[in-house]
């Protein structure tokens, strides 16, 4: 079993990146009100910021910051997946996915990246915002709904 050295920091800005197993389709974006009942309902228990946040039809990509003395995003990242794939139908299951009693709807591992400083910061959030115009799901990031753009864009506006 692999066995990944990860930076044992908290209260640091972390970028993520989280895809499904099975790439192309839409069911993020399909099942939007799960998966953000699945991030509610673990924020609740183990509190972190959200930075920012988009989702696209078979990925998404995001920035958190951990509460102070927390560091294992990997156990939020586990309860996330599991809170949103128990509501769906299982993917294709391999005899892994069995053994490990996954659902075989996500990809096992994500990307992360921490946050060096605030111009790492300003283009991972740029690169959160643009993601859905880079794919080509809409011309503007503002017209993309599922996307913390419109919330940070809001946020300025009042400051």
């Amino acid at each position: 079993m692999s066995r990944y050295r990860r930076p044992r920091l908290s209260c640091v800005p972390i970028f993520f990146t989280v895809a499904l197993a099975q790439r192309g389709g839409r069911l993020l974006v399909d099942q939007v009100a799960l998966l953000r009942e699945a991030v509610g309902v673990t924020r609740a228990e183990r509190p972190f910021g959200i930075d920012a946040w988009v989702v696209l039809p078979d990925h998404l990509h995001c920035i958190w910051r951990l509460s102070e003395g927390d560091c294992h995003y990997s156990t939020e990242w586990r309860l996330i997946k599991a809170r949103f794939s128990r509501g769906l139908p299982a993917g294709l299951l391999r005899g892994s996915h069995v053994a490990r009693q996954e659902r075989g709807i996500w990809q096992r591992r994500f990307w992360e990246h921490h946050i060096r400083d605030d111009e790492d910061h300003a283009a991972h959030m740029q690169y959160c915002w643009f993601n859905p115009v880079k794919h080509g799901y809409v011309e503007r990031a503002e017209d993309w709904p599922y996307s913390s753009f419109h919330r940070d864009k809001a946020a300025e506006k009042v400051a």
